[in-house]
């Protein structure tokens, strides 16, 4: 029985991996905190737990915490930095789905987050947790960094072109689009009904905190710099994210060279669905699933390779990845827990 706890529950990340992980069998949820909504039942505030997580919330406590086995982190950033040093030291293992740990330069994540890291020596300990990519260091680390909504759509996306060297990597290009729930959950104008309904708009144009943890995965597929424009926009809708990339080849492509490149590096992944060749991937076709949907196309008149590349954005992009890698760390099937069809309509 894996004994679990979750820091920061309240968010639309913390109710997910409570619906993900409440149902199974081999895994004890010990503790939920929230200092807001300490002593408050969970069901309370999220009743579609009603019956199945019957805990109160309550407020962070690393002697409480220390008690479980894997502490998730579902929290805004520099609040996992703060704790996960004190857990590990009694052996607990963390994934943190925040951004405490995913870029391995100090220096840019203080340039990117406006304030020092306070756990600069658990930087270099930390294995991203995508597991396309880093399955073998998942399963011995003990601290793992989930990696973000943008930044799991558009690696899957490019890394098959990039590893095997078939596009310039200076000249990328990631148009991505995401609902509202990737705001989070708390109050903000921007995400009312009235302000984000039948409104379609672009962010972080001049620079998006996701951008640096995107080029360094890039980087690492390419093994060589990386040039990337990536442009966020915010869709009218709640769940899921569409990142439409685009690349200049090197050399002669065709497309079904490319379909069969795609079908072949991600053949053994479970939650990597490479439709087939013509396919046009739908977030409605991922929501409430741990799947990223990819298409890849060649456009022979322009010479440009366009991949189309979706995500729940709270499931493969946040909650579901992070008890995808809480499965890899532990041993248990990998896709445990993370069997759900996507919903339709």
């Amino acid at each position: 029985m894996i004994k679990v706890g979750i820091v920061g529950a309240t968010g639309y990340t913390g109710v997910e991996l409570l619906r993900l992980l409440a149902p199974r069998d081999d895994v004890s949820i010990e503790v939920v905190t929230s200092r807001e909504m300490e002593g408050t039942a969970v069901s309370v505030l999220f009743p579609n737990l009603r019956g199945y997580v019957d805990l109160p919330f309550t407020a962070p406590d690393d002697e409480v915490l220390a008690r479980c086995d894997v502490v998730f982190f579902a929290t805004p950033h520099n609040v996992a930095m703060r704790s996960a040093r004190s857990l590990m030291e009694r052996g607990v293992r963390i994934v943190d789905l925040s951004a405490d740990f995913r870029l391995k330069d100090r220096a840019e994540w203080e340039h990117w987050y406006k304030e020092p890291h306070e756990s600069p020596e658990l930087i270099e300990k930390a294995v991203y947790g995508l597991p396309e990519v880093n399955r073998d260091k998942i399963r011995h680390a003990q601290l793992v960094a989930v990696p973000g909504c943008y930044p799991t759509a558009v690696q899957l996306g490019f890394i098959p072109l990039l590893e095997a060297g078939l596009i310039d990597p200076m000249r990328l290009i990631a148009d991505a689009k995401s609902g509202v729930s990737g705001a989070g959950r708390k109050a903000a104008v921007g995400s009312l009904l009235a302000e984000a309904s039948e409104s379609f708009s672009a962010y972080g144009v001049a620079g998006h905190r996701h951008l640096p943890e995107i080029s360094q995965g890039l980087k690492l597929a390419a093994g060589s710099d990386v040039g990337l424009t990536f442009i966020p926009h915010l869709v009218p809708m709640i769940r899921g994210i569409n990142a439409t990339l685009y690349a200049a080849p090197v050399g002669n492509v065709s497309a079904d060279d490319l379909q069969a490149l795609y079908e072949r590096r991600y053949r053994d992944e479970p939650f990597v669905d490479v439709l087939p060749k013509g396919g046009l991937p739908a977030t409605r076709n991922v929501k409430g699933s741990n799947i990223c949907q990819l298409a890849v196309h060649y456009l022979s008149a322009s010479n440009t390779i366009v991949v189309l590349s979706v995500i729940d954005n709270l499931v493969k992009g946040a909650s579901g990845q992070a008890v995808q890698n809480m499965n890899i760390m532990f041993g248990c099937v990998e896709t445990s827990g993370l069997h759900s069809i996507a919903l339709m309509p």
